[in-house]
Order: structure tokens, then sequence, then C-alpha cells
């Protein structure tokens, strides 16, 4: 019995110092990021190991999208400019191609030029690895979907949310990366977390 109560004890202690930050973990996440390893739009190869010590936004883009994908880079960046701003550091952006068939570093380089993103910002833009990987990755980390084109189309499908992980590599909360119905682009709400989180690194 006493040593019930005392694993007991422990859990909940332990429990209380992973929740103990102002960023409340959604439910649906709290998981730590697998290992990968990508290549950035600079031909750099990047892992989760690279990740370590920053605050990341993740979303899921590709170069050829007709829809979601242009409204969604200039959220994020909108996102990092307002970072900017407020003078935050310590994080960054991740954008996982969907497409990695077609989009090589050359074309994600290209791509990102088109949006005002502030100089010095951190943003990579992954690619050099299959459709299996990419559609695991999204699943396994972020409960989200890639699905290939439908018959005809060159669209991939994929999620429009955006995704806050913090320093330990751990799956925060998801956003909405458009304007959805009656409700804006929360773009408030998540300069305010990475602020947060990026404070908290200090502290530790």
């Amino acid at each position: 019995m006493k040593k019930f109560i005392l694993f007991t004890l422990i859990s909940s202690l332990l429990l209380a110092a992973c929740s103990d930050s102002d960023v409340e973990t959604m439910s649906s996440f709290g998981n730590e990021i697998g290992e990968y390893s990508v290549t950035n739009q600079n031909g750099e190869t990047f892992t989760e190991e690279d990740m370590e010590g920053k605050v990341w936004l993740l979303d899921f883009i590709f170069t050829n999208c007709a829809t979601v994908c242009p409204p969604m880079t200039a959220n994020m960046t909108h996102v990092t400019q307002e970072l900017e701003e407020r003078g935050v550091e310590d994080y960054g952006v991740l954008s996982f191609t969907v497409d990695p068939e077609n989009d090589t570093p050359e074309a994600l380089t290209e791509y990102i030029e088109y949006y005002d993103v502030p100089e010095g910002t951190e943003w990579h833009l992954m690619t050099d690895y299959d459709y299996d990987f990419i559609r695991g990755f999204a699943e396994q980390n972020f409960k989200t979907i890639v699905a290939p084109p439908p018959s005809g189309s060159d669209q991939v499908t994929h999620g429009t949310s955006f995704y806050l992980i913090d320093s330990d590599g751990v799956v925060r909360k998801s956003y909405p990366g458009l304007d959805t119905g009656d409700t804006s682009f929360p773009v408030d709400e998540i300069v305010d977390d990475v602020a947060t989180l990026t404070a908290e690194i200090d502290m530790e």
C-alpha cells in the first residue's frame, strides 16, 4: 500500500512538472516528435535534434497548391512579422511539403521568396523524402491526413492547421491556419503562445 501511495505521489509530481507552463497542452497532443531526417530549401540536412532548445510552428504545404497553401503561408508570414515586432527570438518555422516528388529545394526557395518574411527568420521548408514518409509523419505526430491527388488532379489533400511545438520537441497545440467561417485566423493567440514558450526557455 505504501509503495502504491509513493508511486502515485511521484507520478503526480511528474505530471505537474510536465504541465508547468502558461500554455496549456491540448488533450489530443502532448506527444514528442519522432525521429526524422529531411532536407531544407538550402539543401541542408535537418533532423528532430535540430529542433532542440527552440519553439517551433509547423505546417504542411506544397508549392503547386492552388487553394489553401498561399493564404496559409501568408498567415504564417504575418505571425513572423508580429513576432519580430515584439522582439521574440528562439523560435522557428517548419513547413513540410506534401508533394516531395515535385518540390525540390529550388522550388521551395522560389516559393517562399514571394512572401515578406522578416530577415533573419529561421524558416525551413522541408523535402527529400517519399510520400509514405510524409503521410506517416503527419498522422503519427499531428493526427492529420495527407492523401494523394484524386484522379485527374495534381492537388494533394492535406490539413490546414498550424502546430505549436515546444523546446523539448513536444507538440502542444494546433490552430486553424486559415479564417474559418466567422472566426478570423488567430494570429494574436499564436504570437502570445510562442512568446510565452520562448520566455519559459529563459526561465529553465
